[in-house]
């Protein structure tokens, strides 16, 4: 007897299929599985996908709004500076429930994998020891994956580079950076080597906040990408956010994007905060703020969107949605073809699930069993509606499930219940 099935179920591409799950894997995926299982779910034609997938994120910041105040001004650099407050007075226990509280949201958002960015510019690495702890408390239910990020600046703040290499031996898996918050161009620049040299030695990956600025000449995703060839990193490096290519002046970018591509650079814009926090220094018009997408797209990289924060000193918004997120990555972007949509959708899934190196991901014989029900028939619609997760399954049990949302009507001569995802 199977463990889970699934009935007539409509997958990302289109086809129809059941799906079978034992022992935590997708034993098949074919149409009419004739099969008893321990349970079976009717998807009644409704969108199954592979679990949602947010490549960059902040958990050792998630659900602290307020504490110890507000972001005033609304700003990148306040939000740093909140930060710096709020790390002096929270505890590990303090990160370890907030993150908790967080991943429970997320699961119940569909959502299977998540890559954090955790602070290694504090001596006590309180955020480091919270979220190894997290990690280990939730890997039955989400693949969590973490990077360390020296948010004052690796080379600018004094014990940055030991604590980022304490943090690398304590167990955390990526190496991360922010060479636009050094002090010179120049430092900035060294910082982005020093790093993927030490990524290089230990075979880790990279991802670094890059260029999350207005300013056209914050250029570090260039060293970025000669770092990555030079090191022989192609494949395991990731810009995030790479804001300022959106200033850049057309013939640079025009080189540019090409020796990210040569690099085989990921790319992790984060259309909800990007499109928040900059162009806070223009009057009118504002610029959107968010990287290049479509062109790096077609470039042939890997594009991700990411969710970035949650209620935290930066964005005082957000519900673990990463269809919220491909909706504003989709409006920013202008992406409005069906082509451009069903792809943002793949920036939310598959993409972000290749920029993390996760194994086993997808809908296919032998992949694990790990996949969200929606209410609705495709992933353009998905993104509409941001449709209800009616059951989220992991190891091929279910997890996490939500009644199906409609509408009752009272209206003379029309139906009376609405089923948004019809």
């Amino acid at each position: 007897m199977l463990d889970l099935l699934v009935k007539h179920a409509t997958l990302p591409d289109g086809t129809s299929a059941d799906i079978a799950c034992e022992d935590g894997l997708i034993s098949a995926i074919e149409p009419n599985i004739p099969s008893e299982a321990a349970r079976t779910i009717d998807a009644t034609g409704r969108l199954v996908t592979p679990p949602f997938i947010d490549p960059h994120f902040h958990m050792d910041a998630t659900l602290s709004l307020g504490t110890p105040r507000m972001n005033v001004s609304g700003t990148l650099l306040e939000g740093i500076a909140l930060w710096g407050e709020l790390k002096q007075i929270q505890s590990v226990d303090d990160i370890v429930q907030r993150a908790l509280a967080y991943c429970d949201i997320a699961v119940s958002m569909g959502l299977g994998a998540i890559r954090s960015h955790v602070d290694t510019c504090d001596d006590s690495l309180t955020g480091v020891q919270a979220l190894l702890e997290v990690r280990e408390k939730v890997k039955d239910y989400i693949d969590l994956q973490l990077v360390a990020f020296p948010q004052d600046g690796v080379l600018r703040d004094p014990t940055a580079m030991e604590n980022t290499i304490r943090a690398l031996d304590m167990g955390v898996d990526v190496v991360g950076g922010i060479p636009h918050f050094e002090r010179t161009m120049a430092d900035g620049a060294d910082s982005v080597r020093q790093l993927c040299e030490i990524a290089a030695e230990r075979g880790l990956m990279v991802d670094m906040h890059c260029d999350e600025s207005d300013d056209p000449h914050s250029r570090h995703v260039e060293t970025l990408a000669y770092e990555t060839q030079r090191l022989g990193l192609q494949g395991r490096v990731a810009g995030s956010h790479l804001t300022s290519m959106h200033s850049m002046d057309n013939y640079y970018v025009s080189k540019l994007i090409a020796l990210m591509a040569e690099s085989e650079m990921r790319v992790i814009p984060n259309p909800l905060i990007n499109i928040m926090l900059q162009g806070r220094h223009d009057s009118y018009p504002k610029r959107r703020g968010q990287t290049r997408v479509r062109e790096l797209r077609d470039a042939g990289m890997t594009v991700g969107f990411g969710s970035d924060c949650v209620k935290d000193p930066w964005y005082s918004l957000g519900r673990a949605d990463m269809l919220d997120v491909a909706a504003m990555g989709l409006h920013v972007g202008q992406l409005s073809s069906r082509e451009d949509m069903r792809w943002c959708f793949d920036a939310v899934t598959v993409n972000s699930a290749k920029i993390m190196g996760l194994e086993g991901y997808g809908l296919a014989k032998g992949k694990k069993a790990n996949f969200v029900l929606l209410q609705a028939p495709d992933p353009i619609e998905a993104i509409r509606l941001r449709a209800t997760r009616l059951a989220v399954i992991r190891a091929g049990k279910v997890i996490s499930e939500t009644p199906a949302s409609s509408a009752t009507l009272s209206l003379p001569g029309r139906p009376t219940e609405l089923d948004p995802g019809a």
